[in-house]
């Protein structure tokens, strides 16, 4: 089998997967500046004669997975294969593979790092260190910038898959007290409380947005639930922007009626003026989507995705939870 690579793969892995399968085409989008767009790819499958895909940002659209029947499997380096035409993989046989938490660990240390800089005041003092306003004798800045511990605060996931998991994992011996709404987890840590969502933005200190864009997702935080909030709340999305409703959002702040709040994802990307207009805001920390954006990402989803093609090829394991299109399990399995 020839598996054509696209995302970024380190020597390791693509020695690892040259073993298994037995020949590589690597072509990176990231020399390209660009992830490869529709017609790029199809040459490029063309051009190696490929049997398989291992991507990540590409755009594999319909088209392209149509025009190449003989791919054995599509590998996602990312924690959504949102990228990707599942439904067409689907419908093809071919098996859809991805990396979920590949991040996980970049997300959780800078949702630590950016609610603390929050509670703590750290970006106006560092402006204000910096406007030379520091006078001789003076105490203004200890008394100003006086701020909070995350010790003892209250921290709501929305979402409580492998971030949220691992946010409290990390940040419960601070210690803080971790409370969860999501319908799908069935059993969880007794120490972590699960309730309904309106409790959750009602009582905690910190609310923080780990949620996958659905149907059912899209706009769920509204202002019903944000206007519940404590005044002396923080919102927090390093999620995805739709899972707001942005206006609502905009309102609580501009009104003060929570502390602040910490984006990472916008509605537009490039943000628009909307979105400006919350960003802009002092007691907003906002950063231009880069949560997942470590080094280290990549060889996480070198890891996950190696790991998972071993299973499913190399040990028969079809019930691995990195298959995307489990519909197709029954094909595999009987085939």
């Amino acid at each position: 089998m020839r598996i054509l690579i696209t995302a970024p793969y380190h020597d390791k892995g693509l020695k690892e997967i040259a073993q298994q399968f037995g020949d590589v085409a690597y072509r990176s989008w990231k020399p390209n500046g660009r992830a490869w767009n529709e017609e790029e790819l199809l040459a490029l499958l063309e051009e190696t004669n490929a049997d398989a895909l291992i991507t990540e940002h590409d755009h594999v659209t319909e088209r392209v997975i149509a025009a190449n029947p003989q791919l054995q499997f599509i590998g996602v380096c990312r924690g959504t294969p949102s990228n990707v035409a599942v439904p067409k993989a689907t419908e093809m046989g071919i098996p859809v593979f991805f990396t979920p938490a590949r991040n996980a660990q970049a997300v959780a240390e800078m949702f630590i790092s950016n609610v603390i800089m929050l509670l703590r005041n750290t970006i106006p003092g560092i402006n204000w260190l910096k406007g030379r306003q520091w006078q001789e004798g003076a105490h203004d800045s200890y008394l100003h910038f006086k701020g909070n511990e995350l010790a003892g605060k209250t921290i709501g996931m929305v979402g409580f898959g492998a971030i949220g998991q691992l946010i409290a994992r990390m940040v419960r011996d601070y210690p803080c007290n971790i409370q969860f709404f999501d319908p799908y987890v069935k059993e969880h840590d007794p120490a972590y409380r699960q309730l309904g969502i309106e409790e959750l933005f009602a009582t905690s200190d910190i609310v923080s947005i780990h949620l996958p864009v659905t149907a059912e997702t899209k706009g769920m935080i509204n202002a019903s639930l944000l206007t519940k909030m404590k005044k002396d709340a923080i919102f927090v999305n390093t999620a995805r922007a739709a899972v707001v409703k942005r206006e609502a959002l905009l309102d609580v702040l501009e009104k003060n009626a929570i502390r602040g709040a910490i984006l990472d994802v916008f509605d537009n990307e490039p943000p628009d003026a909307l979105d400006y207009r919350i960003i802009d805001m002092p007691h907003v920390i906002a950063t231009p989507h880069i949560a997942g954006a470590t080094f280290e990402v990549e060889d996480h989803h070198v890891e996950i995705l190696n790991r998972a093609l071993h299973q499913w090829f190399g040990n028969g394991n079809k019930s691995i939870a990195e298959l995307a299109n489990k519909e197709i399990r029954s094909i595999h399995v009987n085939g």
